[in-house]
């Protein structure tokens, strides 16, 4: 996709503010591809993964609805490492698939991929031109996703702990967006980033 056009990977760790950020790149205009949208889709009643899901993890994994189970999923992703992988192999590349299929045929001045897991998935620093992280101290990730979710403590700082760690995501940076800013200043370092994505996607 990096060579075809210039596209942005945005990733951040969990209650990072990534969802913030990206909503006002979309306002500047830019096509917001959302990994975790496609996912959530993939795994609904009736999503496209669900038959090779309840092929691989048994019927105790999918809800009433038909839907995927996230709790016992997750439950099961932390407590068996393999589940993880099996579960990404069938995701994986469906995803893929269908962020292809959005980048091509959505309108937008650019394509921006929000990778959660981008770091940890692997080649998508080789899928993207650029990639912009949205950074913020451990304590304001904590806050806001007990917050957010209504998570104990001690299950965010678990989710943390099996996300890349904060040093991994800022080394593979073009540019940083620290969320512990207030929304002005974050809104204004978006602009400026903006105006310099539209010049190297015209360029490219």
């Amino acid at each position: 996709m990096a060579t075809q056009q210039f596209s942005l990977g945005l990733t951040g760790g969990i209650g990072s503010g990534k969802t913030t950020v990206a909503n006002m790149f979309a306002e500047c205009g830019a096509l917001i591809i959302d990994t975790d949208q496609i996912a959530h889709q993939l795994t609904a009643a009736g999503g496209k993964a669900i038959a090779p899901i309840q092929q691989q993890f048994g019927p105790e994994v999918i809800d009433e609805q038909g839907a995927l189970d996230r709790k016992k999923m997750r439950q099961l992703v932390f407590s068996t490492p393999s589940a993880k992988q099996q579960l990404e192999a069938i995701l994986h590349p469906m995803i893929r698939a269908e962020c292809e299929h959005q980048a091509l045929f959505g309108v937008g001045s650019y394509p921006i991929f929000v990778v959660p897991l981008l770091v940890e998935s692997g080649d998508w620093d080789k899928r993207v031109s650029r990639i912009l992280v949205v950074d913020c101290e451990e304590e304001t990730q904590i806050a806001r996703v007990m917050q957010r979710n209504g998570f104990p403590r001690e299950q965010v700082e678990m989710i943390i702990q099996v996300q890349a760690a904060r040093d991994e995501r800022l080394g593979v940076a073009d540019d940083v967006i620290n969320s512990d800013q207030d929304l002005a200043q974050i809104r204004q370092l978006v602009n400026d980033l903006h105006q310099k994505y539209l010049k190297l996607a015209q360029a490219a």
